[in-house]
C-alpha cells in the first residue's frame, strides 16, 4: 500500500523540489568551477 520512502527517495524528492540538476556533466562542470586545487610539486609522504 503506502510504503515509507527510503532515505534515498526522500533525497531525490528534495533535490527535484529544489530544482537540482541531475545531469552528471553539469555537476562535473560546477565542481570544477568551485573546487580548483593546484597539483602538488612533488609527492608527499603522509604516513609519518
Amino acid at each position: 500500500m503506502n510504503e515509507p520512502k527510503t532515505q534515498a527517495d526522500k533525497f531525490r524528492d528534495m533535490a527535484r523540489e529544489l530544482e537540482a540538476d541531475e545531469d552528471e556533466a553539469a555537476f562535473e562542470d560546477k565542481v570544477r568551477k568551485i573546487a580548483v586545487a593546484p597539483k602538488p610539486d612533488e609527492p608527499t609522504d603522509q604516513s609519518a
